[in-house]
């Protein structure tokens, strides 16, 4: 007898397995979008969906377009031509910090944390329409006091998830590369997101950390959220992804479940040439 389908996957219910799929309700919607760099075409997706409340891995070559891709969706770019739909709302000319305080958050490859700040400083930095940013009401500290007491237990409690109370007080500077991701996601969290944008969260962590990220990443969709990653870790696409988005030279070629992907032949071409018969083994990848 079959298992019964997860709720994640179940949101993927009739959607074919072919790129620019529609997805049954989308979150984030991409029509068009094309970023060159002189004669060299980065990015040419001509259409994307990314369902609610699922966990979708973005994979690719090297060189694919992947990271441009997250840039361009999160206005860290702007697209020559495209539109960008978040929740309904046109992203177009929309501030980076702007579409963060709609709902989306990234993360980086190479962590962005403020390694001269303490670790408290670096995720109470994350709270949103902080009253005491505001040069004036920073000089009237009964303004703003209870609201930062109120994002620094909010800080607390997301340090407490993630393991690193103890580090606390220390310099973000002093944290190992593994502990600098779970940083960068909790603070990422502070923002209260729809959805999260997680660039190679893999990238430079030790087999230790590398399962307590998982479990992270996993809690975030039990908890309603979407989650969109890059990645390189083909253990990790396999075991988390409830649909994988594959891009080689800068277009969608592939989507799908895990399990169908790597016989793909699209993605076979791309990851090994054309005229390869076998299908592809991402794990061994």
């Amino acid at each position: 007898m079959n298992a019964e389908p997860s709720t994640a996957q179940e949101l993927f219910d009739g959607v074919p397995y072919e790129p620019g799929a529609a997805k049954n309700d989308p979150i984030l919607v991409a029509d068009n979008v094309r970023r060159a760099f002189g004669g060299l075409v980065a990015v040419d997706v001509e259409h994307l969906e990314v369902q609610r409340g699922a966990i979708t891995a973005l994979i690719g070559p090297n060189g694919a377009g992947k990271t441009t891709f997250f840039n361009l969706l999160t206005n860290f770019d702007e697209p020559d031509t495209g539109d960008r739909l978040f929740e309904g709302n046109d992203l177009s000319g929309v501030s980076a910090y702007k579409v963060a305080n709609l709902g989306m958050v990234r993360t980086f490859q190479l962590t962005k944390s403020l390694s001269k700040m303490t670790v408290i400083d670096n995720m109470r930095l994350g709270g949103t329409e902080q009253a005491g940013e505001s040069f004036f009401r920073a000089l009237l500290p009964f303004l703003w006091r209870r609201q930062e007491a109120e994002i620094t237990e909010r800080a607390d409690a997301l340090l407490e998830r993630f393991k690193l109370s103890h580090m606390r007080d220390e310099f973000a500077g002093t944290l190992s590369g593994g502990q600098r991701k779970l940083l960068e996601m909790a603070r990422a969290l502070m923002v209260r997101p729809n959805i999260v944008m997680l660039d190679e969260p893999m990238a430079g962590v030790n087999p230790a950390l590398k399962q307590s990220l998982l479990d992270h990443v996993k809690g975030l969709r039990d908890e309603g959220m979407t989650v969109l990653f890059v990645e390189h870790d083909m253990d990790m696409v396999q075991e988390i992804s409830d649909w994988v988005v594959v891009m080689a030279e800068g277009r969608i070629i592939a989507e799908g479940p895990p399990e169908s992907i790597s016989s793909n032949q699209a993605v076979v071409d791309a990851y090994l040439g054309s005229h390869h018969d076998s299908a592809l083994d991402l794990e061994a990848d």
